[in-house]
């Protein structure tokens, strides 16, 4: 019967869909009504227009907009019959977190031997993290430490010939330069290069804090109006946190500065850069900060959606569908307006989450194995929700045999292709793309020139990996049905660079729900397809390359 969907049609995709659930409904010995199993594109509308609202105020972590939004996705499961997990009482999974945010006086200061300079807060240099520990008032030393990284597994020490302990450490962004696979995963960018990473190594050699300053390949820090804004944002982590350290980036502008009256120039570490022969080293300078803070401390929550599996015998084993449904909250006025709405990002994979809860919930199409919808806070301040969640799973996570994520769908036009981002590192590749096969769309590369070769660890669904669970996120591909690649390209890149954590990324922009529903359908398809995994098939693992494998090895063993 499915064969009959090879040649495509641009009206036939929803039919398709309807006959591959029906198809696995029947294997279950169900039947359900067509109107039910239909992704409904007025509900997605009608979703996204209420959590994109100004009235919602940009949904920012620890925010009464945030909370209304929780209470707004807690409704809508508790109208369409879909359970808390019964490990909690109600919907949420509250944990408690901590706000920073930099008050005026602020003050960081470079010290040379004959004069000291004052840099201005959001000018001069922005905090990444920072708070009342990170008081340092006497001027400590300053040491470059090249790209920050220990890797052990490349042979490669930034740290190996310089004493850092008390000082505050300079370095570059990104990692070596590499086309060899063996060395830094070639073209494919590693753990290394995190910012994150890096100051977890910078205060594990007892650094006092770092300074990031772009690699000669790094663009990111061109608009620097755009770091300003971005980081005027409140810090927010884990009450239960480890203390920060002082963490900044420093205006392009300054960078050569560091360099002053030291054994290379700033030239020079660009040189190096193209040898690749980096080096570490002490600078002349020196440097203090006196931080005055604004802070805080409240409870947040997941939301938890829950369908038990009707196979009593596959049960107890887990498939995770995710979106975060924070935003960024209310910022820096742009054109007039500070609210940062997140209709794309991701009030609209919320409504996506949403509906395919509503359908798995049907009693009359219950999935064999059971499903946790999850609703993540905390995602835009550094995944603070899945995070929480993977510390504190409402199930063992070596039972969850998958975690499917969706931040932002498409709202653009029709498409023939998807994205599996992540789809390289485990088996959950090649089950998608023949999930996909199905519905008549092909599975495409992902377009270096659209997403960065990074872009896995940009989401909660590096948080489930990293916890040892094999994870996805399915985005829409370029190959649109009217559009060709390049203007789809262009669009795309235009929409990331104008309305891309912007207040622009409101209702007022162009979205197609036709686009959204097709989008929709396919995450639908896919969890659906994993969801009635039988016990004869090859479950969802890690490739054996994959950075991953060893944590769920390691669940598996301890059974957690």
């Amino acid at each position: 019967m499915l064969r009959l969907c090879n040649q495509y049609h641009p009206h036939r995709f929803a039919v398709c869909t309807l006959l591959f659930f029906f198809s696995l409904v029947r294997l279950c010995g169900q039947e359900t009504r067509t109107e039910q199993l239909r992704i409904s594109a007025d509900v997605l509308r009608a979703h996204i227009s209420v959590l994109g609202a100004d009235s919602l105020e940009g949904r920012g972590t620890g925010t009464r907009g945030c909370e209304r939004a929780a209470a707004y996705i807690t409704r809508v499961l508790r109208t369409n019959d879909v359970a808390p997990h019964p490990a909690l009482i109600g919907y949420e999974q509250y944990f408690p977190l901590h706000g920073s945010s930099p008050d005026e006086g602020t003050e960081f200061t470079l010290y040379a031997p004959k004069d000291s300079y004052a840099l201005r807060l959001q000018e001069d240099y922005v905090l990444f993290s920072a708070g009342a520990q990170t008081f340092t008032p006497q001027p400590v030393k300053m040491i470059f430490v090249g790209y920050g990284i220990i890797a052990p597994e490349f042979d490669y020490n930034d740290y190996q010939n310089v004493d850092v302990r008390n000082a505050i450490v300079v370095f570059l962004s990104g990692e070596p330069l590499s086309t060899d696979e063996s060395y830094f995963d070639g073209e494919r960018t590693t753990i290394h290069s995190s910012f994150v990473e890096k100051q977890k190594t910078a205060l594990a050699r007892g650094a006092r804090g770092s300074i990031l300053i772009p690699s000669s390949g790094d663009r990111s820090f061109d608009d620097w109006y755009e770091q300003q804004r971005h980081f005027r944002f409140e810090e927010v982590r884990h009450l239960s946190a480890p203390s920060e350290n002082l963490n900044m980036l420093l205006n392009p502008k300054l960078v050569p500065f560091l360099f002053t009256d030291a054994q290379y120039s700033f030239d020079d570490i660009t040189a190096m850069e193209r040898r690749h022969s980096v080096k570490s080293f002490p600078l002349s300078l020196r440097g203090s900060f006196l931080g005055k803070f604004h802070e805080r401390e409240f409870l947040s929550s997941n939301i938890i959606g829950f369908v038990e599996g009707s196979d009593p015998a596959l049960k107890d084993s887990y498939v995770i569908v995710s979106a975060h449904y924070d935003h960024l909250g209310i910022g820096v006025p742009v054109e007039g307006d500070s609210i940062y709405n997140g209709v794309f990002d991701n009030a609209s994979g919320v409504a996506s989450l949403l509906e395919i809860a509503r359908i798995f919930s049907l009693p009359e199409y219950r999935p064999k194995r059971s499903v946790l919808f999850l609703f993540l806070t905390g995602e835009e301040r550094g995944f603070l929700g899945s995070q929480y969640y993977c510390m504190n799973p409402v199930v063992p996570l070596y039972k969850t045999i998958a975690a499917v994520n969706i931040d932002g769908i498409s709202m653009f036009e029709r498409t023939r292709s998807a994205i599996g981002i992540g789809a390289e590192l485990s088996t959950l590749g090649e089950m998608l793309k023949e999930s996909l096969r199905y519905l008549d769309i092909v599975m495409d590369e992902i377009p270096k020139n659209v997403f960065r070769q990074d872009q896995f660890r940009n989401s909660d669904q590096f948080m489930f990996a990293q916890a040892g669970i094999p994870s996805i996120l399915v985005a829409e591909g370029l190959q649109y049905e009217t559009s060709s690649f390049e203007q789809g390209l262009q669009r795309y890149t235009a929409w990331a660079e104008e309305r891309y954590h912007t207040p622009f990324d409101d209702l007022s922009q162009m979205m197609n729900m036709d686009a959204a529903q097709q989008h929709t359908s396919f995450i639908l398809t896919f969890a659906v397809t994993l969801a009635n995994l039988s016990n004869g098939k090859q479950l969802p693992q890690w490739n054996s390359h994959s950075p991953f494998l060893s944590a769920r090895l390691r669940s598996i063993f301890e059974k957690k």
